[in-house]
């Protein structure tokens, strides 16, 4: 079942070499990378259930609704900003936990970290579906939020993992393409949510169709209330199948001989000490508080575009169309940023530029989303936000662990969510204050039986955000890249042949981490 690294033909002179170094790669590593893919996935859906889903940074329960939170709210007898705090509360979960998943990566290991955010994921999409699997609930409200915090906890774990995964069974050739496979499987997650939950929920009475029962065939997708089926018992059968995998398929959390010299010495450093040593480190810092906020602006586009959209006329199948296009070409553009790195380890100028872009197109869709009748355009506007800002997220977690190295590569991909999740409550508080009821206009088509509210301002606000988080990473962010470095020295000739940058130009830094 294992054999030695030889995915890629054209790297078949350095990975003899490699192999002669006594490192070596499993076949099995893309098992293992499936399960966190199909998890990840899953748990995006989990999330949303009768809620907004908040990306934070990107699931599929946790955004089934968000796309259509107006029809949801009025079916529970729930408020938006109910809504909304169901998705706030999920954030607000996550910080916590999200140190203790740290830790659990590190420390405990990556496959009891999965095994646990599997059950804990399985069991939260369950809980959630019973508002409208049991009719004689009727404080859905309670059930709907166990369910989400449940997700959320489970949330931590897996999104965490990618960057772990990579370092312990990957090849340095491969490690930022499987970072981005397994970090954009959550926003696919969130593609099927925004496809999904409007087809199926037009109006109020086609609620049960999202929720029921999870044990029959898929086929159910399509037909409605008579086979007794709701979007949350169908967005629970990923969740199950994701268990069952990751309960029968993970035996170990490393592999038997390491891929890389990195993954010889992942982990070397304490957990407590690790957390010392980023606190120490500027590159680090900068880079947390700028991608952290990026994902707070995700966090905030992805559950507010719905509300955003319908005071101006447009349609919740609209919105999901936005938010579909929003992910598909997201994902697209981190598959092309991620074999670009893989190949020249330009890890800062690509998510520099990356942030730049991403700056530009969010001030468009502030603009923009003001206006009615622009349907093409938002259409563009949220394709490129996607592809230029998600496009980001697997690089930044690949920097994350390069400037920081040897800390463990769950703390330091880890925190950065963690002040994500944090940046995103304050980001989302922030924008929800400073709307403003108005008198409805004759074109809004928010469902909610309020006025809407107006977003103006907030989008406004949002914009200067990103542009302030791009321009503190462009100016002030350097740093070398620590681990690459240390596979240089340990493999010189390797590394010659598939790394022939190891450094941010601009920054020539020593190596050891605590110098900084």
């Amino acid at each position: 079942m294992a054999g030695l690294a030889g995915d890629n033909p054209g790297a078949a002179g350095p990975l003899t070499l490699s192999a002669l170094r006594g490192y070596r790669a499993y076949a099995r590593r893309w098992v293992f990378l499936l399960v966190i893919s199909l998890l990840s996935c899953s748990n995006a859906m989990d999330t949303a259930g009768p809620c907004v889903w908040m990306p934070g940074n990107q699931n599929w329960l946790w955004l089934s609704f968000a796309p259509v939170a107006d029809t949801i709210a009025q079916h529970f007898g729930l408020s938006t900003e109910q809504i909304n705090w169901l998705s706030l509360v999920y954030l607000v979960a996550s910080i916590p936990f999200g140190v203790v998943a740290v830790w659990v990566l590190d420390s405990v290991g990556l496959r009891w970290a999965i095994l646990l955010s599997a059950w804990l994921n399985f069991a939260g999409s369950v809980i959630r579906s019973l508002p409208c699997m049991l009719t004689s609930i009727h404080d859905p409200f309670a059930f709907l939020l166990g369910g989400q915090s449940l997700c959320a906890l489970a949330q931590t774990l897996v999104i965490f993992s990618p960057a772990k995964l990579a370092a312990l069974w990957f090849p340095e050739h491969q490690r930022a393409t499987a970072n981005m496979i397994g970090t954009m499987s959550n926003p696919l997650g969130l593609l099927v949510a925004n496809l999904l939950s409007p087809a199926l929920v037009k109006k109020e009475e086609d609620i049960p169709v999202m929720v029921r029962d999870s044990q029959v065939h898929v086929c159910a997708c399509v037909v409605r209330a008579p086979c007794g089926w709701n979007l949350l018992g169908i967005y629970t059968i990923p969740a199950g199948l994701a268990f069952l995998l990751a309960t029968a398929c993970l035996w170990e959390s490393a592999p038997p001989t390491p891929p890389s010299a990195g993954a010889a010495h992942s982990t070397s450093e304490k957990f407590l000490d690790g957390l010392k040593l980023l606190a120490r480190n500027k590159a680090y810092i900068i880079l947390a508080v700028c991608f952290g906020g990026g994902i707070g602006i995700f966090s905030s586009f992805s559950a507010l575009l719905e509300q955003v959209l319908c005071v101006n006329g447009y349609s919740d199948e609209f919105a999901g169309l936005c938010g579909a296009l929003f992910i598909v070409f997201g994902v697209l553009g981190a598959l092309a940023l991620g074999l670009y790195v893989d190949r020249t380890k330009h890890f800062t100028g690509a998510i520099k530029i990356g942030l730049c872009l991403t700056s530009l197109v969010c001030v468009a869709f502030a603009l923009v989303s003001q206006l009615q009748g622009q349907t093409v355009a938002l259409a563009a506007i949220c394709s490129l936000f996607g592809f230029f800002g998600f496009a980001v997220a697997p690089v930044a977690m690949e920097l994350a662990v390069e400037c920081s190295f040897p800390v463990g590569e769950g703390a330091a991909a880890g925190l950065l969510f963690v002040l994500g999740q944090a940046e995103g409550v304050l980001i989302m508080m922030l924008l929800a204050a400073l709307t403003v009821r108005r008198a409805e206009p004759s074109f809004s088509t928010c469902q909610d039986g309020q006025d809407p509210l107006d977003w103006k301002v907030s989008m406004l606000l949002m914009a200067g955000l990103c542009v302030l988080f791009s321009c503190l990473m462009v100016l002030f962010f350097h740093t070398p890249y620590r681990r690459l470095q240390a596979e240089a020295d340990a493999n010189p000739s390797i590394q010659e042949d598939t790394c022939p940058a190891t450094s941010d130009p601009s920054d020539h830094a020593p190596h050891p981490a605590a110098t900084l």
